[in-house]
C-alpha cells in the first residue's frame, strides 16, 4: 500500500504526474487480442442458423449470465464523465446514479417478458421489425429505424472519441492522464508566425501569445480578444486557430486502433461477438473497479477519514445536497427537481433503449429474463457504488485537480495506488482497461443495431425484399465499415461535451421509444398513428428543450446541473426526459383514441392465448 501522504505529494506537484509504463500498454493489448479471438469464436457459433437471425439476434439463444452482463448500462461516460462529477460535486452525485439500481427490475420485469413474447410471435429480428409487425405498418417501422439511427449516431461519435482517449493514456510516456474534452494544448509556434503573412503591428501584438500553452480553443480565443482589435480578431481568428490547433498524433493512432478492433470483431461475429465480448469486458470492468476501490480506500485510511479529509479540502456541500460548488458561483448541481428527475432518467433510459430491447428479444426464455434481473441488479451495485467510493477517496488523496482535469482521477489513482505493487504497471493497465471495455461494449452493440437498421429495416424492406444471404452479409459488413469511417471522420476534430452527448442520446431515445414500447406491448387499442405521435412527440419535446437551453439560453443565469454549454432548458428544474415522456404519453393516447382501431384479428393473434385443440 502506498502511504496517503506520498500520494498527496505526488498528486499535488505539477511534476508529480505518475507515468504510464509498458505494463499498462501490454494489458490493453491482451484485452484487444482477447476481444478479436472471441469475435472469431462467435463467427463459428452463428453459423448454426440463418445469417440474418444469427448475425443480428444470435439465434435467440442468450442465457441468464450473457443477457444480464450484456444488457449493462455502462459506457465511456461511466468511467469518464461520471467519476469527474463525483470528484467535483461530492456525495450528492450518488443520487444521480441511484436509478441504475432499479433499471433491471423495470426494464426486464415490466417490458422484457412481453417484448420477448411478441418478437417470437411476429418473428421480428429488430425493434423496428417489431413495430412494423405489431401494426402492419411499414411507415411506422421506417420511422422507428430512422429515429434509432439518429440517436445512436450521437452516441457512436462520442464513444469513438472515448476509445481513442483511453488508447492515448495507455501509451507509455504519453504525458497525459486526461480523459477530458481537450487532452492536447493549443499553441501558436513562433516559427509559424512569419509564415502567416501578418503586418508587423499584428505580429507585435501576437508576440505575447506565441509558444504558450492554452488548455482549449476557448482559452486561446479569449486571449486573442484582449490583444487584437475587434476588426482584427474577426478577420484573423480562423487562421490563427488553425495555426494553433494541436495535431494530437497519439489520439489519432488510438482512434485507428480502436476502430479497427471494435469494427473488426463485430464484423466477424455480429450480435454474438458483441454479446460475448461484452460479457468478457463486463467481468474485467468488475474486477478493475473492485480492485481500485480496495486500493483507494486503503490509501485514504478508510471511508470516514476520506470523507472528512475531502470536506476539509472543500466544504460541507461535498456531503450534502445540492452538491459542492467548486467555483463558488451559486451552482446547484442537484437541486430537488433534478434529484427527482434522475430516478426517472436512468430507469426509463434503460427501458426505452433500442439496444437494450434487442438484447431482451434475444433471450432464450422467460426464466432467463427473470434470472437476469437479479444478476444485473447486483452487477450495477458492484460497479457504481465502488466508483462513488473511489472518487470520494480521490478527492481526499488528490485534492487539487483543476476543473478541466478532473477526468484524470481514475487513471491517476490507478497508477498511484499500484505503483509499489508487483507488476503494478500491468495491474494499472487492467484497471484502465475498464473504460476501454465499456466503450467497446457500447460501440459493438450500436454497430449491430445501426447495421440492422440500414440492412434489414431499410434495404431489405424497401429496396430489395428478395435480397439473398450473400448480399445481406456483404451489405452488413459495408454498413459497419461505413459507420466506423464516419465516426473516425467526425473525430478528426473531436467532439466536445462527451458526457452531455451521452446523456442526450440516452434520454432522447427514452423519450422517443419508452411510452411507444409500453403501448405496443400492453394496450390493445394502440394504433400506428398513435405510436407515431408518441415517438415524434417525445423526440420533438427533447430537441425543443435542448434548443431553448443551448442556443437561446432560456435558462438564463440559473446555474444548475453539469457545467456545459450543450445543455437543455430545465423547465421547473426537471430534466427534459420527464417532459418528453409526458408529451409522448398524452400524444400517443389521444391520437390512438381519435383514429381507427387496429385490425382485431391482428390484435387477437398477438394478445390472446392460442386455443389448444380438443383431443
Amino acid at each position: 500500500m502506498v502511504p496517503a501522504g506520498s500520494l498527496l505529494l505526488l498528486a499535488a506537484s505539477p511534476t508529480g504526474t505518475p507515468s504510464v509504463g509498458y505494463g499498462t500498454l501490454a494489458a490493453l493489448v491482451v484485452f484487444i487480442v482477447a476481444s478479436m479471438w472471441i469475435g472469431m469464436l462467435a463467427n463459428k457459433a452463428m453459423q448454426s442458423g440463418t445469417f440474418m437471425k444469427g448475425f443480428f439476434l444470435g439465434n435467440r439463444g442468450l442465457g441468464a449470465w450473457a443477457l444480464a452482463l450484456t444488457a449493462t448500462v455502462q459506457s465511456g461516460g461511466t468511467f469518464m464523465g461520471f467519476p469527474s462529477l463525483v470528484y467535483t460535486h461530492g456525495w450528492s452525485v450518488a443520487l444521480w446514479i441511484c436509478g441504475y439500481m432499479v433499471v433491471p427490475i423495470t426494464g426486464f420485469g415490466v417490458l422484457g417478458k412481453r417484448m420477448a413474447q411478441l418478437s417470437r410471435k411476429t418473428g421480428a429480428l429488430t425493434v423496428p421489425d417489431l413495430f412494423r409487425a405489431r401494426f402492419n405498418s411499414p411507415a411506422l417501422g421506417l420511422t422507428a429505424s430512422l429515429l434509432i439511427m439518429f440517436y445512436m449516431s450521437f452516441m457512436m461519435v462520442a464513444q469513438f472519441k472515448s476509445g481513442a482517449l483511453v488508447m492515448k493514456i495507455a501509451w507509455p510516456n504519453s504525458g497525459t492522464l486526461a480523459l477530458s474534452e481537450d487532452a492536447a494544448y493549443f499553441r501558436l509556434p513562433s516559427q509559424k508566425l512569419p509564415e502567416l503573412g501578418f503586418n508587423p503591428d499584428v505580429q507585435s501584438k501576437l508576440s505575447k501569445l506565441v509558444d504558450r500553452d492554452f488548455e482549449n480553443e476557448t482559452a486561446f480565443t479569449d486571449e486573442l480578444k484582449t490583444e487584437l482589435a475587434a476588426d482584427e480578431f474577426d478577420k484573423l481568428k480562423s487562421k490563427l486557430v488553425a495555426a494553433a490547433s494541436p495535431i494530437d498524433w497519439l489520439f489519432y493512432v488510438g482512434l485507428g486502433i480502436f476502430t479497427v478492433t471494435v469494427v473488426g470483431y463485430t464484423m466477424l461475429g455480429g450480435f454474438l461477438a458483441a454479446v460475448w465480448t461484452d460479457l468478457f469486458q463486463s467481468v474485467m470492468m468488475l474486477i478493475g473497479v473492485v480492485l481500485l476501490a480496495i486500493l483507494a480506500v486503503s490509501a485514504a485510511g478508510g471511508m470516514e477519514a476520506a470523507t472528512l479529509t475531502a470536506v476539509g479540502k472543500t466544504d460541507a456541500g461535498f456531503v450534502f445536497g445540492p452538491g459542492y460548488d467548486p467555483k463558488h458561483e451559486g451552482r446547484e448541481y442537484l437541486p430537488l427537481g433534478l434529484a427527482f428527475s434522475f430516478f426517472w432518467v436512468w430507469v426509463y433510459s434503460g427501458v426505452g433503449s433500442p439496444a437494450g430491447m434487442v438484447r431482451i428479444m434475444a433471450g432464450k426464455s422467460t426464466e432467463v429474463i427473470r434470472k437476469s434481473i437479479f444478476l444485473l441488479s447486483g452487477y450495477n451495485y458492484l460497479i457504481y457504488l465502488p466508483l462513488v467510493v473511489i472518487c470520494i477517496c480521490g478527492r481526499a488523496l488528490v485534492p487539487d485537480l483543476p476543473p478541466g482535469k478532473t477526468d484524470e482521477i481514475i487513471p491517476r489513482l490507478a497508477l498511484l495506488t499500484t505503483a509499489k505493487l508487483p507488476v503494478g504497471s500491468f495491474i494499472a493497465g487492467l484497471i484502465l482497461a475498464a473504460p476501454f471495455g465499456a466503450v467497446m461494449a457500447t460501440v459493438s452493440s450500436y454497430l449491430v443495431v445501426i447495421a440492422s437498421g440500414l440492412v434489414r429495416d431499410v434495404y431489405q424492406r424497401f429496396v430489395n425484399p428478395q435480397a439473398g444471404s450473400h448480399e445481406l452479409r456483404r451489405l452488413s459488413y459495408l454498413a459497419m465499415i461505413g459507420v466506423g469511417a464516419i465516426a473516425v471522420l467526425a473525430n478528426i476534430k473531436p467532439v466536445a461535451y462527451l458526457q452531455a452527448i451521452v446523456v442526450f442520446s440516452g434520454t432522447g431515445a427514452a423519450a422517443t421509444f419508452c411510452v411507444a414500447a409500453l403501448m405496443l406491448a400492453f394496450w390493445r387499442r394502440t394504433t400506428a398513428a398513435g405510436m407515431l405521435a408518441a415517438m415524434l412527440g417525445g423526440a420533438g419535446t427533447m430537441v425543443t428543450l435542448y434548443v431553448l437551453g443551448g442556443i437561446f439560453n432560456l435558462g438564463g443565469d440559473r446555474k444548475i446541473g453539469p457545467v456545459t454549454s450543450f445543455r437543455p432548458y430545465y423547465l421547473f428544474d426537471l430534466d427534459p426526459l420527464l417532459w418528453g415522456l409526458g408529451v409522448s404519453l398524452a400524444a400517443g393516447i389521444v391520437v390512438s383514441l381519435c383514429t381507427t382501431p387496429p385490425d382485431s384479428a391482428l390484435v387477437s393473434r398477438l394478445f390472446d392465448a392460442e386455443e389448444k385443440p380438443v383431443s
